[in-house]
């Protein structure tokens, strides 16, 4: 701390304590601002990926309903219909019920939203703070 007063004497402890708190509150508030951006960012990201993936399901659904179509027609051949629509059903509803169990396990492991980068920032410049304390004891 080179810094000295316009008396050319060093800054009192309360203009330091002043000048820390000022430079702690900029540092509070541009991290704070980095987290809003970075999360502004990933929520448009999601809703753009979100939209795009509702569109893919369900013309994946028209999709899926004709290839069911096509197995009960398939099978009719051979098999009474009523068996024929009976065989495809069952195999939907396992296929649903292994869908729902998978997906059920992914959403616990989920971890929520968080902004990786701010808080790695954040966590930088406590342990910079801390550093600074400790040296500035030690000397």
């Amino acid at each position: 701390m080179s810094e000295r007063s316009f008396d050319g004497s060093p800054p009192s402890t309360s203009e330091l304590v002043s000048q820390a708190a000022a430079q702690i509150s900029t540092l509070v508030r541009d991290e704070l601002t980095l987290a809003k951006l970075e999360l502004t960012e990933k929520g448009k990201r999601a809703g753009v990926g979100g939209g795009l993936f509702g569109g893919a399901a369900a013309l994946g659904l028209y999709g899926l309903g004709l290839l069911l179509t096509l197995a009960v027609v398939l099978l009719d051949l051979v098999l009474p219909l009523w068996l024929a629509v009976l065989i495809v059903m069952v195999v939907v509803f396992a296929a649903a019920g292994v869908a729902a169990l998978l997906g059920k396990q992914k959403l616990k492991a989920a971890a929520p939203p968080v902004p990786s980068d701010a808080v790695a920032s954040t966590q930088r410049d406590v342990q910079t703070v801390k550093n600074a304390l400790r040296e500035g004891r030690s000397s």
